[in-house]
């Protein structure tokens, strides 16, 4: 039954030896930690993926890697995960990295998207208290704590990924009429509109 489960194998992109749990099975091969590590953060790789769909995705991030050298963000929305956008060449990329240029992100042209939509999630924790013989109990009525956490999803025309998914903000306003919740309103609005004019 677990006959050939844990032989060793090989990654038939790099032909190193992947170890027990570094394994990535393809539609027709083999795929090491190492080569996933240079996919696009946005390209799922599965077992539907075949070795030549792999290869024409690293010699996309080797040609984006040198297209990167003439990206120059003029304008950049967000403070962590941000959006830079190179308007003189009509292109932008997602990055986390202050070192921008480090994780090789993928550089989209701006006529590929095909939509923008942010979606604000919100968080509800109930604040109990202490009660009689020191148990928890509701207050009546109950009351909550909230934070709110902003998504952004933008598809993509583009034959790597449909769509690119990201958490906009790290800190996280506590109600909707907090001044910080406001800011992250108009910010991704902003962006929006930006994007898809």
């Amino acid at each position: 039954m677990f006959k050939g489960m844990f032989d060793k194998k090989n990654c038939d992109i790099c032909g190193e030896k992947i170890s027990v749990l570094g394994n990535r099975k393809l539609e027709d091969g083999n795929l090491c930690r190492n080569c996933v590590k240079k996919l696009s953060p946005f390209f799922r790789v599965g077992k539907q993926s075949a070795v030549e769909d792999i290869q024409r995705q690293l010699q996309y991030r080797e040609e984006n890697e040198q297209a990167l050298s003439q990206f120059v963000p003029t304008r950049i929305f967000g403070k962590r995960n941000r959006v830079l956008v190179d308007e003189r060449s009509g292109k932008f990329i997602v990055t986390y990295q202050q070192d921008w240029k480090k994780g090789n992100p993928d550089i989209i042209e701006l006529t590929q998207i095909t939509y923008v939509n942010v979606d604000v999630e919100e968080d509800k924790d109930e604040i109990m208290r202490e009660g009689k013989d020191s148990k928890t109990e509701s207050y009546n009525p109950p009351r909550y704590e909230y934070e709110y956490t902003f998504w952004v999803e933008i598809g993509i025309r583009s034959p790597w990924f449909e769509h690119i998914r990201f958490r906009y903000n790290y800190e996280k306003p506590k109600f909707r009429h907090d001044p910080l919740y406001r800011t992250l309103e108009r910010e991704l609005s902003e962006l929006c509109v930006f994007l898809l004019k």
